[in-house]
């Protein structure tokens, strides 16, 4: 009965739209108050137990090197080096946002900074070169989906926080999907492009710009690179590779680009900082949330309910798909992903998935929840841009969100398109 209450206080909290980190704590509270009051005093306890790990270090140091890449200059340059790579296959601006959204992805680890940063940029170009308004801000929310399936990703590091699960391969295992997304995305917009006439005139440039861009472009492309190679072959821990791109982003912006001041560096550095606190508060009142669901013994009752019924694996391996789908419309990605993965982890477990594959389909999965109605992070940020209701965002974005959803059953439905890059490099 308690749990009930909770559960029931929890939603209206959400409903009324109270930030989902007091939701979360303000339901656990309710619970503990009707169960037993003494219960209480372990509160701070269970606060701090969410928050101390050391996998979180990495999480704002990953944060504090996409705001000084973003700050130094490097969305337009990833732009330009975009529409060079895109140049010989006539490609359109549609297709040049998806390829900076695969590069840029796998600098952020964030796909609502993607939208910000590439958006501001793109949207207004391709309004320019007379693409739609709504298809331009459609093509810029779901590419930035790749922005955190690419690795590295801020949410996988809240998965492996909570499983146990390695970082390293954690973030092979997104790889693949991550480039299917975008592979498919590019083949669609093609399409598109070609039926609509999406076809603007580059102007012609000469060998000295091309080396330039191409410099620009492959100085941005070495971080990714680094931090996924080092922690996947145990060069270094998630922290330490998250604190060298960290300090190689700072001397790009500060002595290559020269695009980063003192003002700009202490604005990444206040924008990190509050980023991070939000989220390791979520995280902290989540721990409560989830010991509550562990004494009430909810993952085991879902375990021995589907486990003991004769649903096949694979039709319960859907089922969490849309489960996930339907959470990821409602609550933002680190909550979801807390809430879920110690729910659903011990079901799948039994039925033989790894967790690897399962954190590929939750990333995946939780990506596209920030595209989609009612809360869409990434849709309210293309809207501030585009000055378009997120309704229409929406239904411009939809097409190529389609791509996703067949990703998201191939990670389900084929193990190794995530579990493949591990298993070769481990």
């Amino acid at each position: 009965m308690n749990l009930t209450i909770m559960l029931c206080v929890f939603l209206v909290l959400l409903i009324v739209r109270m930030p989902i980190a007091y939701s979360i704590g303000g339901s656990a509270i309710v619970y503990l108050v009707l169960q037993n009051p003494a219960f209480l005093v372990t509160m701070p306890q269970r606060i701090f137990s969410g928050t101390n790990s050391f996998i979180l270090i990495a999480m704002p140091l990953f944060m504090l090197a996409g705001e000084l890449m973003n700050q130094g200059g490097l969305s337009r340059r990833l732009i330009d080096f975009s529409m060079l790579l895109v140049r010989p296959f006539k490609g359109g601006l549609s297709e040049v946002n998806i390829v900076t959204s695969m590069i840029f992805g796998g600098i952020s680890g964030s796909s609502v900074a993607d939208t910000s940063a590439v958006g501001s940029i793109l949207i207004p170009e391709m309004v320019r070169k007379k693409y739609p308004l709504d298809f331009s801000a459609g093509v810029t929310v779901a590419s930035s989906t790749m922005g955190m399936v690419i690795p590295p990703s801020i949410p996988m590091l809240m998965y492996a926080m909570v499983t146990g699960a390695s970082v390293g391969k954690l973030f092979l295992a997104g790889l693949i999907p991550g480039v299917l997304v975008g592979g498919t995305q590019l083949l669609l917009s093609f399409g598109i492009s070609k039926a609509k006439g999406y076809r603007p005139t580059y102007e012609k440039i000469g060998k000295r710009e091309i080396l330039k861009t191409s410099k620009d472009g492959i100085l941005a492309l070495i971080m990714p690179v680094v931090i996924v190679v080092s922690i996947s072959f145990g060069i270094a821990t998630a922290s330490e590779s998250a604190a060298v791109a960290s300090f190689y982003a700072l001397i790009l912006g500060f002595f290559v680009y020269r695009e980063l001041n003192v003002k700009s560096f202490l604005g990444a550095l206040k924008k990190s900082a509050t980023m991070s606190s939000s989220i390791m508060i979520i995280g902290g009142f989540t721990m409560i949330f989830t010991w509550i669901l562990a004494v009430e013994r909810v993952p085991s009752t879902i375990s021995t309910f589907f486990l003991a019924s004769d649903i096949p694996p694979v039709v319960i391996f859907i089922i969490f798909d849309l489960i996930i789908l339907f959470l990821g419309t409602f609550i933002d990605v680190t909550p979801c992903i807390l809430l879920i993965a110690p729910i659903l982890m011990p079901v799948l477990r039994q039925l033989g998935m790894d967790e690897l594959q399962f954190g590929a389909i939750l990333i995946v999965g939780l990506a596209m929840g920030l595209v989609t109605p009612p809360v869409g992070m990434c849709l309210n940020v293309a809207s501030k841009i585009s000055g378009l209701p997120i309704g229409k965002i929406f239904r411009a974005a939809l097409p190529f969100l389609i791509c996703n959803l067949i990703v998201l059953l191939l990670v389900t439905l084929v193990p190794s398109v995530s579990l493949w890059l591990p298993k070769l490099l481990g």
